[in-house]
């Protein structure tokens, strides 16, 4: 079973950085994508970037430009760089995985949704504010 763990969280002013990591155990296949999620409270939870088995990545348009997502395969790890912070990223950020779904991201842009992860980590708090 996969279990992801989230790390990096915290309390940044805005225009300032975080880098988010999430450390996987149990057996990632090849096949799998892995992503990025955040929720506000009272707010839906919304994807932020994916990279999926073939080492395509997507964002969402919100964060485009700011944040960069990568993967460590010999350390199963997954970060998320976070620049150029600001107070609407305030968010639980969650980091989840399964294998990709029949359809591909292109042009960079997101097109993955909750239901597509079926492993989720417990999450790790951001707050931009000053």
């Amino acid at each position: 079973e996969v279990q992801l763990v989230e790390s990096g969280g915290g309390l940044v002013q805005p225009g300032g950085s975080l880098r988010l990591s999430c450390a996987a155990s149990g057996y990632i296949y090849s096949t799998y994508c892995m992503a990025w999620f955040r929720q506000a409270p009272g707010e839906v939870r919304e994807g932020v970037a994916a990279i999926d088995s073939d080492g395509l990545i997507s964002y969402a348009d919100s964060v485009k430009g700011r944040f960069t997502i990568s993967k460590d395969n010999a350390k199963n790890t997954l970060y998320l760089q976070m620049n150029s912070l600001k107070p609407e990223d305030t968010a639980m950020y969650y980091c989840a995985a399964d294998r990709c779904p029949w359809y591909t991201c292109y042009s960079g842009s997101w097109c993955y949704s909750v239901p597509d992860f079926g492993y989720w980590g417990q999450g790790t708090q951001v707050t931009v504010s000053s």
